[in-house]
């Protein structure tokens, strides 16, 4: 094995523990479940880091993990779409890897800052659709006389927005602040 690929497995390993501490030091926001955190920081430093499969690898490993440690399982269904499928899609920000990397080489923060930001919206908003189906087929008696698909957009929006607000924020102050993130030692 390389060099390069021996420290990008390594990364992985440790991003992934690091998301899921990162998880466990979380806002409540609903006690049946969900929660405002930085978990998915470390998915979406692998993805502009390494690239696409390294970053759906470290999602998937903290989805993995979670259900490890005390994940809310009612289905194993609902267990993969809430675990499994939305965290492995955070990786998917590495979709706009390449013009991160280019801003990030031409020092261009401002274009550097908006690439991040896209990468990490669309993450957030895959990993909102993962849990918001799972919310409206398997968990639609807590909406009572309610559609059980309103309900579950409007709850699982309740933390997922200010968490993919949170998540671009911090994405953006690290890679602008330290642009040399992006560049891999082998």
């Amino acid at each position: 094995m390389d060099n390069k690929r021996l420290l990008m497995l390594v990364e992985i390993a440790i991003f992934a523990a690091i998301g899921l501490v990162l998880d466990q030091v979380s806002f409540k926001v609903w006690a049946q479940g969900g929660s405002v955190s930085l978990v998915m920081v470390p998915i979406i430093l692998i993805a502009f880091r390494w690239g696409l499969i390294p970053g759906l690898t470290t999602g998937l490993l903290i989805g993995v993990m979670q259900t490890m440690f005390g994940a809310y399982i009612i289905h194993w269904l609902q267990g993969l779409l809430d675990y499994g499928v939305a965290f492995t899609v955070v990786g998917l920000a590495a979709v706009v890897r390449r013009p991160v990397l280019d801003a990030a080489k031409d020092l261009n923060k401002m274009k550097m800052a908006l690439y991040i930001i896209l990468g990490t919206v669309l993450a957030g908003f895959l990993r909102y659709a993962a849990h918001t189906i799972a919310g409206a087929v398997f968990f639609s008696e807590y909406a009572g006389d309610q559609n059980a698909w309103i309900y579950s957009i409007i709850y699982n929006g309740t933390y997922m927005l200010p968490a993919t607000i949170l998540t671009a924020i911090v994405g953006v102050l690290l890679f602008t602040a330290a642009p040399q993130l992006m560049k891999r030692k082998s």
